[in-house]
Parts: C-alpha cells; structure tokens; sequence
C-alpha cells in the first residue's frame, strides 16, 4: 500500500532515463534502493527531476484505533496538515486555530514563555490563506490566539499532540473524500464522492453537503463498463444507479477505491487478524515503554528542580547567615568602641571630682584662715563676713557640683558595666553563629509514584472477537451507535472551537467569505456541525430520487 511505502521512506528522486522509463533512487532509514520502472498511460511532465509524492490511498475511520506504528501516523499528520494548508481539506476558522496549537505543540514540546517568546511563529505556516484574509486581524494577534491554545497542551508528546490533531480533522466535512465529475442521464454535472463511510453525490457548488449518500453497508454491488457506472443497492426493491464518467481510466480510479475503502469498512467492523493484533500488542508494549520513560524523565525532572530548589534556599540562608555574622561583628565593634568611650568618660569625670573636692577643701582651709586673722576695724569685719559669706556660697556650690560629679562618674561606671555585658553577649552569639551547621543533612527519597499512574505488567495476551453474523441491517445498527458515541465525545472540543468563533467572529469581513464558509455556516446553523452529523441528515432513499429526477 501507498502507506506502508510512505512509512519508510524518507527522501526520493527521480530522473529520466528513456522516453516514458525512469530511474529511481529510494533512500529510506534502513536501506538505498534504486531501480528502474516504465510508466505505461500516465502524463508524466517532461521537466526535469520529477517529483512524486507518496500518500496515503485510504483514510482511516478512526485514526486514533487504525494507525498503529509512529511513523505512519507521524506521516500520515504531515499529509492531512499540508491538504488543510493547501484548502484542500476545508476547515473552518476556530478550527484552524485549535489545529495550528496541536502541530505548534508537536513542533516545540510544552510552552515555555522563557523561550517562546513573541514572534516566534513568525515564519511557521499554520493557517490556510483563507482563513488569515477573511478577519482583520494582524499576524500578532493570531499568534496571540494559537499561543493560548498552545499553552493549554503542556505535557503532551509529539506523537500524543499529532494525534489530537487527527481526532479534530477526521471530523472536518472533506476529510478522506476523493471528488470525481460524473454526469446522470439527464447530463446534469454532479460529483461523486468517495471515503471511508460510503458513496456521496455532490452538486459541483457544494463540496461540504451531499445530495444523497450511499453507506457501504446498503451497497450490495458497484461496476462499470466503458465509461458507465452502476450501483447496485443491497435492497432489491430500489432501482439500480447509473452515471458516466469522462474517461474509462476515471472509473478504474472510482472502483479500485471503492473496493479498498468497502474492504476495509467491512474488516474494521469484524476482529483483528494475528498479524494485526500482534501489530497493535507492539505499539501498546512500545506506547507503554515510551510512557514509563516519559514518566521517569518526568521524575528526574521533579527531582532536579527540587534539588535546584533546595540548592537556591541553602544558599540564600547561606547569605543570610553571612549577613547577620556581618551585622553581629559590626554590633561587636560598635559594642567595644562605646565601652571604651564610657571608660574614658568615667575616669576624666573621677577626675574632675577629685579635683573639684581637692578646691573645696582648700576654699574651707581659706575660711578658716580668714576667720581666724581677725580684723579690728568695723569695715575690714564687715568686709570679711562679706568675704566668708561669699566663701561659704562658694564652697556650698563647689560641693554640690562635686556631689554631681561623684554621681556622674557612679552613672559612668554602671554604663561601662552594662556595655561590657552587652559586649560579652554580641561575642556569644558571634560565636554561636560560627558553630552553627551551614548545611541540612538531606536525605533525598526518590518521590513515589503518583497514585493516579499505573503499573505496566505487558503481556502479550491477543485480542478476539467473534463476529457470527454478518447481517447488513446489524452493521447499520452498529454503525449509528459508533456515530452517537463519537458525537458525545466531540461535544466538548464543540463547545471550545465554538467559544473560539465568538471572539474572532467581530472581526470578520463577510465581503471575503468564500462559497464554502458560507456552505459551512449554513450547515453549522442547521446543525450539521461535523462530517458525521452532516452525512446523517442526508437523505438515504437515493435510488429512487435518481430515478425519478431521470424520469423527469
């Protein structure tokens, strides 16, 4: 198949060799291959190299359940993402954005807004053309929009965000449809459309709705001859269905895919086969694998930003303690200055007592002195009881100011003591500080698996189902079932992408909307929201709607 060449090859070129023969050089991861090969009834440009493009052939229903190996489904993202670039695959607006965040996470890995700074989708092609001219707005402001996306998805791998990315574009109307021109009988232009779910027919101006469908479960046979096409319907009763195709080679193309895509809608409704079920044990074993070390990295991860947490506050508390050494040590300098300061004070203040007592005793020695020289005459008494008067005030002062001194220097002295105090207190803690341990002991326990992880036991037990009957109305049944389920699980992804449309709708310039925005609103406000709910409101009763607009 055109997906299992696609899954391996990595480059390929091609040159011309002889008219209609070519040589071709294949280089994949494991070998180099070159051959030469003739093409037969191709038109094949005559501009040299020529390039060929291997793509998938068939779309799976549920990529998420068929694309087992990495690399498929790695290649098979590229391919549906360039078809939405290219508008080949229509997509609307709010989810073109969600879309662009899921290939921006599997580009990137988690949002770091360290790294991914502004600007960085600058040269990144990531929305259709379509899309940027329809709205007013700015390349920043759609970066703004797809970043906050993006930032949602942290923690997804690459293989788990392409993925994402499928699940949301197998929904889109024109996933998987390969479009013919046919003509009915009457030789009105309609288009035939063909995928995984069945036949559709198309009016040329609406690719998004059919007018009629044909589920692979109610056709009982398909075949051409020349360029006419018949369908057969499982019910006897309706009529058979014609068209004609321009070319013969057109309905080869036609009935090749509907064989493949009936062939593998049949196969996906009954149990794997050995290989498959081998195929998918692998990738759950290497999924499994892949998870257990994403898990484990994670863990390192947690351990070294703990480590790198702890390491930051042991040295902050390291500066810290440095500091309140420093202050201490300057506390313990001040401390000695202001001890030394009050010593000098004291014994300069001891002093002056000394001093100020030695003038008292000598001023008492002077009253002594001049009481006893007695002085005859009236004036020379009167002026001597002046003069012991003036003497006795005088030695009253100079005792009371050498009783202030004295208590002065009993102040000094007390001051020295609770300074020396102080000064014993700064050097203890001084020294506590120096013997405290800078390091905690730290006894790291590797952190425990969060509850919510599972244990990995892989064994290699198969899947079986056993599918007995094969009756088509049962697959009907089946096949709506699928349908509602699938339903319930996009309807929150609906609510998303329609929060989205609200904010950008305001900005929208309606004279620029295509004919198949305009076909897609339709349907979104009649309720056609995804391919599934677009396919179900399309009328089944096909056969006879054909038949009586050729009668007509």
């Amino acid at each position: 198949m055109a997906g299992a060449i696609a899954s391996r090859m990595s480059f390929s070129s091609l040159k011309r060799k002889q008219p209609k023969t070519f040589t071709v050089r294949i280089v994949t991861m494991d070998a180099e291959m070159e051959f030469n090969c003739e093409v037969l009834d191709h038109d094949v440009s005559k501009e040299e190299p020529v390039t060929f493009h291997f793509l998938a052939k068939f779309y799976p229903e549920n990529a998420e359940e068929e694309l087992v190996q990495e690399i498929t489904q790695h290649l098979f993202f590229l391919q549906v993402k360039k078809q939405i670039l290219d508008e080949k695959i229509y997509c609307p607006p709010e989810a073109s954005v969600l879309l662009a965040s899921y290939a921006v996470q599997a580009k990137y890995g988690d949002y770091d807004p360290t790294v991914h700074k502004r600007g960085f989708l600058a040269q990144e092609e990531l929305l259709p053309k379509r899309v940027i001219n329809l709205y007013q707005m700015t390349p920043e402001m759609w970066e703004e929009r797809i970043t906050a996306w993006y930032a949602e998805h942290r923690g997804r791998a690459r293989d788990e965000a392409e993925m994402e990315y499928l699940k949301i574009a197998q929904d889109l109307e024109m996933y998987g449809v390969n479009y013919f021109a046919i003509r009915n009988k009457k030789g009105t232009e309609l288009l035939l459309g063909v995928d995984a779910l069945g036949l559709h027919i198309y009016d040329p101006e609406n690719r998004l709705t059919p007018k009629i469908s044909f589920p692979w479960n109610e056709i009982r046979n398909i075949s051409y001859s020349d360029k006419e096409f018949t369908i057969k319907p499982l019910d006897k009763k309706i009529d058979v269905f014609k068209f004609n195709s321009s070319k013969l080679r057109v309905n080869k193309l036609i009935l090749q895919l509907c064989i493949g895509n009936h062939d593998l809608f049949m196969r996906r409704r009954k149990a794997d086969s050995l290989e498959v079920q081998q195929m998918k044990a692998q990738a759950r074993e290497e999924k499994a694998r892949k998870q257990m070390e994403r898990q484990r990295l994670a863990r390192e991860k947690q351990m070294r930003e703990e480590a790198e947490r702890t390491r930051d506050e042991l040295e902050r508390r390291l500066l810290q303690l440095k500091e309140e050494a420093t202050m201490a040590n300057e506390a313990l300098m001040r401390s000695e200055e202001t001890a030394d300061l009050l010593a000098e004070k004291a014994q300069i203040t001891e002093e002056e007592a000394k001093l100020l007592a030695q003038k008292a005793a000598e001023a008492e020695q002077e009253m002594q002195r001049i009481k006893a020289t007695a002085i005859r005459t009236e004036e020379e008494k009167r002026l001597m009881e002046q003069k012991v008067l003036e003497a006795e005030v005088l030695a009253l002062k100079m005792a009371e100011e050498s009783e202030r001194r004295a208590k002065e220097a009993d102040q000094l002295k007390q001051d020295l003591q609770e300074a020396r105090e102080a000064e014993r207190r700064a050097k203890q803690k001084l020294l506590e500080i120096a013997t405290k341990p800078t390091y905690p002991p730290m006894n790291p326990i590797p952190a425990p698996l969060p509850p919510d992880i599972p244990s990995f036991n892989l064994i290699g037990d198969s899947l079986s189902f056993d599918f007995k009957d094969t009756d088509m109305k049962r697959l009907s049944m089946e096949i709506e079932k699928e349908k509602v389920e699938y339903m319930e699980k996009s309807k929150h992804l609906q609510e998303q992408l329609n929060e989205l449309k609200t904010e950008i709708e305001a900005l929208k310039l309606k004279e620029r909307e295509t004919s198949l925005d305009i076909l897609h609103n339709e349907n979104s406000d009649r309720g056609g929201s995804s391919k599934h709910n677009t396919i179900k409101k399309v009328p089944r009763v096909s056969f006879l709607y054909f038949a009586d607009q050729d009668s007509r």
